[in-house]
């Protein structure tokens, strides 16, 4: 499975970004999509999920805020981030999971700055 993000930027607090992901390669095996993000010097952390089915997963610090969709004829997930804050600059990654393996792009993502 090949993924590529596009999107991301600066945006001012309060401000929105879209993120896309689109996948090739052996899409058929996907079971999920969506998004991870990594902040300096933190953890990183699973922010929205989307199943095959199309059942969604948020971490609490995004909810109401973030929403993840999947346009499954252009095999592409979307992640739309809506009044950022601060604390939401990191580098995002998109993954896909098929079975009990991750496929991601853990050494580009993209980033994304919130600025005060």
């Amino acid at each position: 499975v090949q993924l590529v993000e596009t999107g991301g930027g600066l945006v001012q607090a309060g401000g929105s970004l879209r993120l896309s992901c689109a996948a090739s390669g052996s899409i058929f095996s996907i079971d999920a999509m969506g998004w991870y993000r990594q902040a300096p010097g933190k953890q990183r952390e699973t922010v929205a999920g989307i199943t095959s089915g199309g059942s969604t997963d948020y971490a609490n610090s995004v909810k109401g805020r973030f929403t993840i969709s999947r346009d499954n004829a252009k095999n592409t997930v979307y992640l739309q981030m809506n009044i950022l804050k601060p604390e939401d600059t990191a580098v995002y990654y998109c993954y896909a999971r098929v079975g009990l393996s991750i496929y991601a792009n853990w050494g580009q993502g993209t980033q994304v700055t919130v600025s005060s």
